[in-house]
């Protein structure tokens, strides 16, 4: 095979998995993750059942990569909310409101904190959490910190404290889509009651 051929069978590739991860996760979206077939996902992406077990090892693998992306979207908005404010707290304050409202989106709701841990379990689906976006708020807390603008305190407590809050106002926001706007009211007031005065 010459190097050309071996280019364009890696770009092939790199479509296949990419047109698979996009028409899981519209799939996953709308209906659950068990409620969508295997034979569904490739009818959708176009591809044989061969291709797909050529790019994943099953539908929770897929899973897996449908959740990746999800959470990179998400670290996405956070990353840039933060970035676009001019001081550290308000881009934290800023990051933390954009995970809120990323993640409540209908379109990565029910993968993100319904199906995530339920394919994943808990022990997993934790620990994909944490490689995800809890170290980046551990980085973020700590700065505040060093910054003065949070009181000097054990970083981790903390900040599982307020994934915790967040990821549950997320998911209860699931079934409670109208109190988002109470909701980010209520994560301001938490955060600033944290701020140094």
């Amino acid at each position: 095979m010459s190097i050309g051929e071996a280019v364009v069978r890696a770009e092939q590739k790199e479509r296949t998995r990419l047109a698979l991860i996009a028409e899981a996760r519209r799939l996953f979206a709308e209906r659950g993750y068990a409620d969508v077939g295997l034979t569904e996902i490739t009818a959708a992406a176009g591809v044989t059942k061969g291709a797909l077990y050529h790019q994943f090892d099953g539908k929770a693998a897929l899973f897996r990569a449908v959740l990746e992306s999800v959470h990179q979207e998400v670290g996405g908005h956070v990353a840039a909310a933060a970035e676009a404010e001019a001081d550290l707290w308000t881009g934290f304050a800023a990051g933390c409101q954009a995970f809120l409202t990323a993640s409540t989106d209908p379109t990565r709701r029910r993968i993100l904190l319904v199906d995530g841990p339920a394919v994943l379990g808990w022990a997993e689906w934790r620990a994909f959490d944490e490689a995800a976006s809890a170290f980046h708020l551990e980085e973020a807390v700590a700065g505040l910190m060093r910054a003065g603008l949070l009181p000097e305190r054990p970083t981790a407590p903390l900040t599982r404290l307020l994934s915790g809050a967040m990821n549950e106002a997320a998911l209860w926001l699931a079934s409670e889509p109208s109190a988002l706007d109470d909701t980010r009211r209520a994560l301001t007031e938490l955060l600033e009651s944290l701020r140094c005065r």
